[in-house]
């Protein structure tokens, strides 16, 4: 077998986890899956991307999706080493192949892959076996430029989920999701009915009972959830990232309890979470919004992990899939032990909603708000933001005051918009039939989910990305209608301004002004 003539492909080079520790070599035996990504036909145009215009699944494969002769190439190539085609998507651009390890290495090989252990984002104290693989990966001369991803020989976990618990002696006050949709004046007359979210999950499940008890005890039918497994992931309740599922549900089935809910769980790895979202993003029924609570600072992702879920991204925003995705937990240093600052990422995506955090003091009763600041509770508690060391500026947010970060001219600025998320001021929800207040970003991003669906039910169509018309009428020093800004605060490395800031974004919703904005588009 000649692997020498495998060449390198563009973007795929890994480092090592910092904190690995090697358990032994990888059976040639063991069978794998990898998900292959090819080229498009043709690139999306930005004004589809952004504009209000969508197209269908259909016509998104025809003009942007794989092409016919690619996909028949891989396949072909694929089984004459011996490999077994168990998938092909032409309008994701995605074939499955799976196969022992020493056939795959015919046909991708990476220039080191191990088994380790790395500690669990969902719970840093467990310690997670997983393979490992280390500087560039190799594949077929045949699929150079055809072939632009690979994933799968990797299976480390890849994103954390921004969520935050606090003890209860620390809680100042809480909140129902019902009692936040009315403080953000969510539309009234509207529930969601008719339309669908995706939420995306990457380790956790559905306890049992616990849908039920939940939404009996705010007075609201249990909406419609239901399950896909995406891959090798399952609804496997009992992990520490079920708080993480369970806010997710609760949230967006409080907040639009007409919505169905469609969760895709996922295995926590580049393969994964890209595969789930675009599950997500070409189901049938299109969503009109998904829900995106995981996450990573930028630089520990590849560039080809990054550029593979940020085309998912753009398909969604051309169907009209409007995908919120929180900005992270850990302020403006995104977890960095060395204080530098970084984005999460997909976050820092121009094609994602961004989703940050706030500190809210409100009388649920009255539905007052007495005062809102950024969420900073110090020791790396904050909501997530900053400048983008990856994403150009787009052109919406060209006019609104994103500093030079970096060292670096005219990147995104991240976030876009806000909501409660600190946990002293956290969310009342049920896990494992237990009372608990929890915050985070991973409690904005369902929330604006919600609000996205209502407002879409309002006004009898999807949006897709949302950013370009919240961003028009966006000033340095000045927020747009619909939003109420919030001035107070800081994320570490950047401070809460009038107007867009790194920290709050355009500022937290008004939901009634923001639909008769909308309506007057």
């Amino acid at each position: 077998m000649d692997n020498t003539r495998l060449v390198p492909l563009r973007g795929s080079e890994r480092s090592a986890h910092a904190h690995a520790r090697s358990t032994g070599a990888v059976s040639d035996s063991e069978r794998i899956e990898v998900t292959l990504v090819l080229r498009r036909r043709s690139e999306i145009p930005d004004d589809l991307v952004e504009g209000p215009e969508t197209i269908t699944r259909e016509e998104l494969a025809a003009r942007y999706g794989a092409g016919p002769a690619d996909i028949d190439m891989v396949k072909r190539t694929a089984e004459q080493h011996g490999l077994t085609v168990t998938q092909t998507d032409p309008a994701a651009r995605r074939v499955k192949i799976s196969g022992t390890l020493g056939q795959l290495r015919s046909v991708v090989q990476a220039d080191s892959l191990t088994m380790v252990t790395t500690p669990d984002p969902a719970d840093e104290e467990r310690m997670v076996e997983h393979r490992q693989r280390t500087g560039d990966l190799r594949i077929l001369p045949e699929w150079d430029g055809v072939v632009i991803g690979v994933t799968g020989l990797d299976n480390r976990p890849q994103a954390r989920p921004h969520i935050q618990r606090m003890k209860a002696h620390a809680v100042h006050s809480s909140y129902s999701p019902v009692d936040l949709g009315k403080i953000y004046r969510f539309p009234p007359g509207t529930d969601g009915s008719g339309h669908t979210i995706g939420v995306v999950e990457l380790g956790g499940g559905i306890p049992e009972g616990d849908l039920d008890a939940y939404f009996a005890m705010l007075g609201i039918p249990t909406p419609r959830v239901d399950v896909v497994e995406v891959g090798s992931g399952s609804n496997a309740p009992g992990d520490p990232a079920d708080g993480e599922v369970m806010l997710d549900i609760e949230v967006i089935g409080a907040l639009a309890p007409g919505a169905r809910q469609v969760v895709y769980f996922a295995e926590n790895s580049a393969q994964g979470f890209a595969d789930a979202v675009s599950t997500a993003v070409f189901a049938d029924p299109t969503p009109t919004a998904v829900s995106i609570s995981w996450g990573q600072r930028e630089d520990l992702w590849t560039a080809q992990g990054r550029a593979i879920l940020d085309a998912a991204l753009a398909d969604a925003a051309a169907m009209g899939v409007t995908v919120c995705v929180a900005s992270g937990d850990n302020g403006s240093s995104d977890g960095d032990p060395t204080g530098k600052p970084h984005t999460d990422f997909p976050a820092s995506s121009p094609r994602a909603l961004a989703c940050g955090g706030t500190h809210l003091e409100a009388d649920p009763a009255t539905s007052t708000v007495n005062s809102e600041s950024v969420w900073n509770n110090g020791n790396g508690s904050a909501s997530g933001g900053g400048v983008s060391r990856t994403f150009m500026q787009p052109s919406w947010q060209a006019n609104v005051g994103v500093p030079n970060g970096n060292g670096q001219d005219r990147r995104r600025g991240v976030p876009d918009v806000a909501a409660d998320a600190d946990p002293k001021t956290g969310y009342r929800v049920l896990i494992h039939g237990r009372d608990e207040i929890i915050g985070g970003t991973s409690a904005v991003a369902p929330l604006w989910a919600a609000l996205t669906v209502r407002l879409a039910e309002a006004l009898g169509h999807p949006f897709g990305m949302l950013q370009p018309v919240l961003y028009d009428g966006a000033a340095p020093g000045v927020s747009p209608a619909g939003f109420r800004d919030i001035t107070l605060g800081d994320i570490g490395g950047f401070a809460a301004t009038p107007g867009w800031d790194a920290c709050t974004g355009l500022g937290v919703p008004d939901g009634q002004a923001l639909l008769a904005r909308l309506a007057s588009v």
